[in-house]
């Protein structure tokens, strides 16, 4: 089988984790190329995957400017540029996977799938939860009717405490002016699993929920902008900073904070960075908890909430039929099937897959290169196609908190549509 090339746009965490994919198979895949702003990370990703200087290049423009570079391009840059780099790399027919949210503006999704339908290549976006075991088998007994007749989806996100201060409160998706809405940036593989679980046209959606705890009129008396100018409840406060970053463990999240992950880079990162800042004397503007309702056209209920206040993420799901019930929790990788008739309990306990979201990353990078191989001829999981839908349902979530109403999901694709066509 011919090996594909792959040049990669954003060596940050998601564009290291989907190029080690050569680095384990590489004879299904190399990377040759990469674009990545901070010259730090580029170095080092430069000499893990053996790139010379010629293909390295300081920004994603740098390198789309080029002749083609390779079958491929894997980006994993910052949701408000997405739009750019992937047309760039479309309108020279690099078959692209593209790092979720596909961008925070539904008309410019559209247009991304519309472009990449008529240059024959291949767009496939980020949707790594289709491609879990996990997923997987529930979409599997869903399809062999084992609950009969499907009713309800209740798929709850819990994000973590720490997480949520991490990512959401002092890191890149804050803002959503700067990245895209919470339901968007985190929870749009939410919107693609319940879509994809209920393979039906979704009707209307509204949605509720807000800010409320990260603000500064919680923030303790006398806690200052950052946590190491002498904060008066470091003891006790959870989001204390060197809690989370000046430990043993320099993994992620810590390796996000900083090149340097000595003792001492990590210490500086706190005192200059974003991550060193008090939580509640941030920038952040995205909700820290929301719950959106939908209704299917095949008459499915379903109810997706997202959480910060927990303290371990992880998502759970149960869905109800007309003959039986599943509950199912990601992270323990397990499923109870209940059926009315028999009484029967089955606990179902899936294999622990190994590499990130379950086994999503590698399942995602096969299906990949499979469909690269194929020239386009080929139906991918997480097409444009299919992702353009689940953003949809996240954009009416969005426009359903903010307004205060229902959305009916036709007149707003309808809404959303007419300005792509005029483009």
């Amino acid at each position: 089988m011919k090996r594909i090339t792959v040049a990669l746009i954003g060596a940050g965490t998601r564009g290291e984790a989907y190029a080690d994919y050569a680095l384990e198979h590489p004879e299904e895949m190399k990377v040759v190329a990469v674009a990545e702003s901070n010259a730090v990370r580029r170095q080092q990703f430069q000499k893990k995957h053996g790139i010379g200087d010629a293909y390295a290049y300081p920004d994603a423009i740098a390198l789309l400017e080029q002749a083609r570079l390779a079958d491929a391009v894997v980006i994993c840059t910052q949701d408000r540029d997405h739009y750019e780099h992937t047309m760039r790399a479309l309108e020279q027919n690099y078959h692209v996977l593209l790092e979720k949210p596909m961008s925070p503006s539904p008309e410019e999704c559209m247009a991304m799938g519309e472009r990449s339908r008529d240059a024959g290549v291949v767009l496939s976006i980020c949707h790594v939860l289709r491609h879990t075991v996990f997923f997987n088998k529930i979409k599997e007994l869903l399809v062999k009717g084992k609950i009969g007749r499907l009713m309800t989806v209740q798929l709850n996100e819990y994000v973590g405490y720490w997480h949520q201060a991490h990512s959401f409160v002092r890191g890149n998706w804050r803002s959503s002016a700067e990245s895209s809405p919470m339901i968007l940036a985190k929870a749009c593989h939410d919107m693609d699993i319940i879509q994809w679980l209920i393979d039906a046209e979704c009707r209307y959606v509204s949605s509720f929920g807000s800010l409320s705890h990260f603000r500064s009129d919680n923030a303790p008396a006398g806690a200052p902008a950052r946590c190491l100018d002498g904060c008066p409840v470091s003891d006790s406060c959870a989001y204390y900073a060197p809690k989370q970053y000046l430990t043993d463990h320099i993994g992620w999240p810590t390796s996000v904070i900083s090149t340097d992950l000595s003792y001492e880079g990590r210490v500086k990162a706190l005192e200059e960075g974003p991550y060193g800042r008090c939580v509640y004397h941030c920038d952040n503007d995205v909700v820290d908890h929301q719950v959106v309702n939908f209704e299917f056209a095949n008459e499915v209920a379903a109810v997706f909430t997202m959480s910060a206040f927990s303290r371990d993420g992880g998502r759970f799901i149960q869905l109800t039929g007309t003959e039986g019930e599943i509950r199912a929790a990601m992270d323990k990788n397990e499923l109870i099937l209940k059926r009315f008739d028999t009484g029967e309990e089955q606990l179902i306990t899936l294999r622990n897959p190994a590499g990130n979201h379950g086994g999503g990353d590698t399942n995602l990078m096969r299906d990949f290169i499979r469909l690269v191989r194929s020239g386009g001829s080929e139906k991918g999981l997480t097409s444009a196609e299919n992702s353009i839908q689940s953003h949809l349902l996240a954009f009416a979530a969005e426009a359903s908190r903010l307004e205060k109403r229902t959305i009916d999901m036709r007149r707003f694709t309808e809404e959303k549509r007419k300005p792509c066509q005029s483009k």
